[in-house]
């Protein structure tokens, strides 16, 4: 078998915009599960956020499963979640950045490992995040030196305005840039990574410790945060409803789309057959 390693995102990619895996994609997975291939999730999301997609499938709380999680933040492996790889951001990085982003119209989402602090949400930012991060805990105000003692992987900022989002971007200092990996993702955010930090060299390092080659690996997303591992998998494929990036970074672009069991399709054409 060609494939060893399957590494897939999880919103607006494996999951429908009811935020659920389909029937269809949750009988390929297993199937390709059963041949010891390894499936292996890779979300922006913490990865207490992704355990009930992770029991849904199966691969929840099991030696020899891995999960990438926070844009390449954290390499877990399942069982426990035994935490293999850790990169975040400072205190005071996060500090620098949320004093920015006040002097814009956004909101905030801080990350730390198991908890997610948000500030200046929407109600349709909340109804977004209901069934993906239920984990968060709303700030009552502009204030997070509580925090100064905590663990921090990652800082995002929220407006359904991409291109408003890029021009928070443009405007930040060269010095301040250079500090992070700096990704988007759902048309709604802005996130910003420790210097380095990607799921692509997360999956790079997850494939060495288990010993499978770059050829040996197929990537499925969407979004911009997923361009680094369509680029670094032998078959990086991104979904119909992918962003335009994505589409171009990606090998191939598939025919379906989230809602349509892109991942089933990928999964019966590439490994299966």
């Amino acid at each position: 078998m060609k494939y060893k390693l399957i590494a897939c995102d999880m919103d607006e990619t494996l999951l429908n915009d009811e935020k659920h895996v389909s029937p269809e994609n949750h009988n390929a997975i297993k199937k390709v599960c059963e041949l010891g291939v390894k499936f292996v999730l890779a979300s922006g999301r913490g990865y207490t956020d992704i355990q009930n997609v992770a029991r849904t499938l199966n691969l929840a709380d099991k030696h020899g499963e891995y999960t990438i999680s926070f844009n390449g933040g954290v390499i877990t492996e399942n069982k426990d979640n035994k935490i293999l790889f850790k990169q975040g951001i400072t205190f005071e990085q996060t500090n620098t950045l949320f004093k920015i982003g006040l002097g814009y119209d956004v909101g905030f989402h801080i990350y730390t490992l198991d908890k997610v602090y948000i500030y200046r949400a929407t109600q349709e930012e909340l109804d977004y995040m209901t069934g993906r991060l239920d984990n968060c805990i709303v700030l009552p105000e502009p204030n997070i030196d509580f925090l100064k003692d905590e663990t921090i992987i990652k800082i995002l900022f929220q407006n359904n305005d991409r291109q408003y989002l890029e021009t928070i971007e443009r405007e930040m200092t060269k010095e301040t840039l250079s500090q992070f990996s700096i990704s988007y993702s759902g048309n709604r955010y802005i996130e910003f990574n420790s210097q380095g930090v990607s799921k692509g060299n997360a999956l790079l390092q997850l494939a060495k410790e288990l010993g499978i080659n770059q050829d040996e690996m197929i990537s499925i997303g969407d979004n911009n945060n997923d361009i680094s591992m369509l680029e670094v998998a032998g078959l990086g494929i991104a979904v119909a409803n992918a962003t335009t990036d994505a589409k171009e970074a990606a090998k191939v672009v598939s025919e379906y789309t989230n809602n349509q069991s892109a991942i089933a399709q990928v999964i019966e054409q590439y490994v299966l057959n």
